[in-house]
């Protein structure tokens, strides 16, 4: 009867959630940490703020324990010298292609082929390494003078302009990363401001934590997007060749619709953030600024200075290490990527230190560089400050040695992922936060509003989706320089 078989499944249930809270640490096995709450274990600390929860893991545990996330168990790993046990593994026990199809489905609403990651490595490869990179940053670099000296109009260049720094840096970086991969002029405006609508709301939506209203607004944006760059393709873009890979790779109409979305956000996310804190950083920090600003003054490719001629195609070509000091600092206190791999079967886990640890079938391997290494006291002297000249050696070289407990790290700062998880795109967004950073303080007069402001703090939402953006702003002035002048 009805009633007997509602008996049976709610005995199920409880049975499976007695099996679920009553899982035991087996010898060999890294520190187990479930949490209070019966299945959810420390869901709600760790979305709150992952950085914070799992800092306080690793003063209880140390460098690898395991905790529970609403049913399942991560062990995260976060001893530098033994992260390539997890990024090289060769017994394949590690999967991440299971985990990134549960996120591109539940974020973009996208299913792809299973052969779609090797292969769109091998496209990306072809895209942003050697001549097509160098043709990729050359247009970059033109479209963003463009789109800086657009800013003025209608106004006169010689007046102050007041903006928020983050929302300058994000909407210039997107508007000109679009035009030099979408390459459309006609639709920008409209494609950057539904892009920031669903970008603002996105972390909510891949933890399923989106109320009612976000929902709707998520939804109207994604179909907003989808039919703007849809509706018109350039020829010799790099979005018609994306749009004929996946053509190749039978992927349906509707599918490479959500597709160029996908790209949009991979390929627009961090470098606008990126650029807010390197100036914000240099802004609020003037030492770091004054030595910047000398070592741009003295490249030979910056003596001609119009911003129309663009003098910064050789850019990468130029030596320098106090600005490359400056941007791995910035990226130290503010890439925060989490390389998560599911556990397809047992594995045991050889540490560094000689120790040995069995990783069940069905869990997950989560590293977080952004903690350990970036944030190590032992490996970075004060990690909370930043120290413009940390990646610097003593003759302004540029520094690529740095040891915990005496033994020389592999991965001290980890802001583009490593192994299979690397960003490809890593040498085009360096490049693009370069170019703009430098044009801006080559030509433009850039000032806080207030001397005394602060940089906001990091919105701890924001973890574990690459680059950090902060939450409120910081109000900067800034005019276009008047004529060639000493910096």
């Amino acid at each position: 009867n009805m009633l007997g078989t509602a008996f049976l499944l709610l005995n199920g249930l409880l049975l499976l959630l007695l099996l679920y809270t009553t899982r035991r640490r087996n010898k060999n096995e890294p520190p187990l940490d479930k949490g209070s709450i019966p299945w959810l274990g420390h869901a709600f600390e760790f979305l709150k703020d992952p950085a914070k929860f799992l800092a306080r893991m690793k003063d209880k545990h140390g460098d690898i324990f395991t905790f529970r996330l609403a049913g399942i168990y991560v062990t995260v790993l976060l001893d530098p010298n033994s992260f390539d046990g997890v990024l090289n593994d060769d017994t394949n026990s590690f999967d991440f292609n299971n985990r990134r199809g549960q996120l591109l489905k539940r974020i973009f609403n996208l299913q792809l082929p299973g052969n779609y990651p090797a292969s769109i490595l091998l496209l990306f490869f072809r895209h942003f390494h050697g001549v097509n990179q160098l043709k990729l940053s050359t247009s970059m670099t033109s479209h963003l003078s463009d789109v800086m000296l657009k800013s003025f109009e209608p106004r006169s260049p010689s007046q102050w302009r007041e903006d928020g720094l983050f929302e300058l840096c994000y909407s210039l970086l997107f508007r000109a990363g679009y035009l030099t991969l979408f390459e459309r002029k006609d639709d920008v405006d409209a494609v950057y401001r539904e892009f920031r609508k669903f970008d603002d709301l996105l972390t909510k939506l891949a933890r399923g934590s989106l109320k009612r209203e976000e929902r709707r607004v998520v939804a109207t944006s994604q179909d907003r997007l989808w039919d703007l760059l849809y509706s018109g393709r350039v020829n010799g873009s790099w979005q018609q060749s994306y749009v004929q890979f996946l053509e190749e790779m039978g992927v349906d109409a509707d599918m490479q619709k959500k597709a160029q979305l996908l790209q949009l956000w991979n390929t627009q996310c961090n470098a606008g953030p990126a650029a807010f804190w390197v100036l914000g950083f240099l802004l609020t920090h003037p030492e770091a600024m004054e030595a910047v600003k000398s070592e741009i003054s003295g490249l030979p490719s910056l003596q001609d200075t119009s911003l129309q001629r663009r003098p910064l195609n050789q850019l990468e070509a130029q030596s320098t290490p106090v600005f490359d000091s400056v941007l791995s600092e910035t990226l130290r206190l503010t890439a925060a990527v989490m390389i998560n791999r599911e556990v397809v079967k047992d594995k045991i886990l050889r540490m560094a230190n000689g120790k040995e640890y069995h990783l069940r079938r069905g869990d997950r391997v989560c590293l977080f560089p952004f903690l350990s290494p970036q944030m190590d006291p032992q490996i970075h002297e004060e990690p909370q400050m930043f120290k413009y000249d940390r990646f610097l050696n003593e003759d302004k070289t540029v520094k690529k040695e740095f040891y915990k407990n005496e033994k020389k790290l592999k991965y001290f700062t980890l802001p583009w992922g490593a192994g299979k998880s690397i960003c490809v795109g890593k040498e085009f967004a360096v490049t693009a936060i370069k170019q703009f950073v430098f044009l801006f303080l080559t030509h433009f007069d850039l000032e806080l509003c207030s001397p005394n402001d602060k940089l906001p703090p990091v919105n701890p939402s924001r973890f574990g989706f690459g680059m950090l953006q902060p939450d409120g702003d910081l109000r900067v002035k800034f005019r276009l320089k008047t004529m060639q002048r000493e910096m």
